[in-house]
């Protein structure tokens, strides 16, 4: 069956940097576009970014756009969330979801704060 599995959260200074792991299996990774999305307390789930199925094309939030790399690694069915630069703002459960299909992580906790 379909898991995405979501690694390397925790707790940061503002500054800092993490990244996020999202292993994959259950279906064929490099034919899937893949993206980040978080969702903070009280507040609507946000897209973060995503990534083409090949790797070589991405998009992001205007509010991580900068600061936020999302890479893949097909040979080891693993997508990446290389957070820069992290602001208290940025504090949220990250999780990773399958572009054109309903499967998503269980999530990472994410904070952000001095």
């Amino acid at each position: 069956q379909v898991q995405l599995v979501e690694s390397g959260g925790g707790l940061v200074q503002p500054g800092g940097s993490l990244r996020l792991s999202c292993a994959a299996s259950g279906f064929t990774f490099s034919s899937v576009a893949m993206s980040w999305y978080r969702q903070a307390p009280g507040k609507e789930r946000e897209l973060v970014g995503s990534i083409n199925s090949a790797g070589v094309s991405t998009n992001y939030a205007d509010s991580v756009k900068g600061r936020f790399t999302i890479s893949r690694d097909n040979a080891k069915n693993t997508v990446y969330l290389q957070m820069n630069s992290l602001k208290p703002e940025d504090t949220a459960v990250y999780y990773c979801k399958m572009i054109g299909g309903p499967y998503r992580g269980q999530g990472t906790q994410v904070t952000v704060s001095s």
